[in-house]
């Protein structure tokens, strides 16, 4: 039976209006919008010819539906800032990447979500600790932060939209946890942006309503978006840099040389590690002094980007994932034709978290492989 969530889930993957489509399709915009309303029985020659015009096989439209993704359960940075084809084009993504995740359920062991509940009355540091607690980390840095994140289950994959209005996003599905990392920033600021997603899936699984306006008797809804990225923030500060590591390593007089050199233990953002220090309990630096931090390192280009930044985190998971299927002589074309998906949508999901050479193209069949990820 054609679905006509499908035809909208590629429309909008694809960032066109329902009068676009039909001008690429050569059909009429009252076509496509009864189409996706039911209310038409799809013709095979106009499903061929959308089919063409999205560039997603036939079969594609005849597959079941799933589930929707909507802005309510998806932790998007700035609504404000981000158009309606730049959000729909990313829900689309996600929707595609659960069942991508779907499908590698089916054929490999992957790792089991271990991210408990805490206590949603915990400040986003005290939850930071906990949470590395959990997991036994200490307050070490963390080498390699996707590694982790792969390791402890939760579902990652990347972002091809070309534009810094979505850097990044996470939601739950399922009872599974999923996070999508935009390349677009440096690897520095991408890894912040991991452990700011993490954050959402720890503080705000219920929700997005912030820590410190749960009893609130008149909700703010911008208000609330706000504090909730301002929470996520706090929590990817802690985890990434936690206070009792970051006092023992930096001298009493920091500078903006300091910070430099001393970003590099935590593999953050020079002006994230000023921040953090500045915004310590008992700060380690006056305002005056975080001011001109960041005004020499605004002058050293640290505030755009992240000069002589350190190499970008790749992903182990699908490392394997693409080494497994090597061996038995498929590639990722596999997957997509399982799925009656686009071959570049698959790819897509792996930009930014696999280098392109490790994702090589084979053919070829085979028995279903055993993946475990080690810790």
């Amino acid at each position: 039976m054609f679905s006509s969530k499908r035809l909208s889930l590629a429309r909008k993957r694809r960032r066109l209006t329902a009068k676009g489509l039909a001008q690429e399709a050569g059909v009429s915009p009252v076509t496509i919008t009864r189409l996706e309303n039911g209310q038409n029985e799809a013709v095979p020659e106009t499903v061929e010819k959308l089919a063409e015009a999205l560039g997603y096989p036939t079969v594609f439209f005849y597959q079941e539906d799933q589930s929707a993704l909507t802005k309510e359960v998806v932790s998007f940075r700035s609504l404000k800032s981000m158009s309606a084809k730049e959000r729909d084009a990313a829900l689309s993504a996600g929707e595609i990447g659960v069942e991508v995740y779907s499908w590698l359920d089916g054929h490999f062991n992957l790792p089991d979500l271990d991210l408990p509940p805490f206590d949603p009355e915990l400040t986003p540091e005290t939850a930071a600790e906990a949470l590395r607690q959990h997991w036994g980390l200490g307050y070490e840095p963390i080498p390699n932060l996707l590694k982790l994140l792969e390791a402890k289950g939760i579902r990652v994959l990347g972002l091809e939209e070309n534009t810094a209005n979505v850097d990044a996003f996470s939601f739950w599905e399922d009872g599974r946890a999923y996070v999508f990392l935009n390349s677009y920033k440096s690897a520095e600021r991408s890894i912040f942006d991991a452990a700011h997603e993490l954050g959402h899936l720890v503080l705000h699984k219920h929700g997005t309503t912030p820590v410190g306006a749960k009893n609130s008797k008149e909700p703010n809804p911008f208000e609330d978006s706000r504090n909730v990225e301002v929470e996520a923030n706090r929590f990817a500060a802690a985890f990434l840099m936690p206070e009792e590591d970051v006092r023992l390593r930096l001298p009493r007089f920091i500078t903006a040389d300091v910070i430099i050199k001393a970003k590099r233990r935590w593999r953050v953002s020079a002006m994230a590690l000023a921040y953090r220090v500045h915004h310590f309990q008992r700060p380690m630096l006056t305002e005056w002094q975080y001011r001109s931090i960041c005004i020499e390192l605004g002058k050293r280009g640290y505030r755009s980007g992240e000069p002589e930044g350190i190499p970008r985190e790749s992903s182990v998971l699908w490392k394997m994932v693409l080494s497994e299927l090597w061996s038995d002589r498929k590639n990722l074309r596999h997957i997509a034709d399982d799925l009656a998906l686009p071959v570049g949508e698959v790819e897509m999901l792996l930009s930014g978290i696999l280098p392109q050479a490790d994702r090589a193209e084979v053919s070829g069949g085979g028995n279903r492989p055993a993946l475990r990820l080690v810790k």
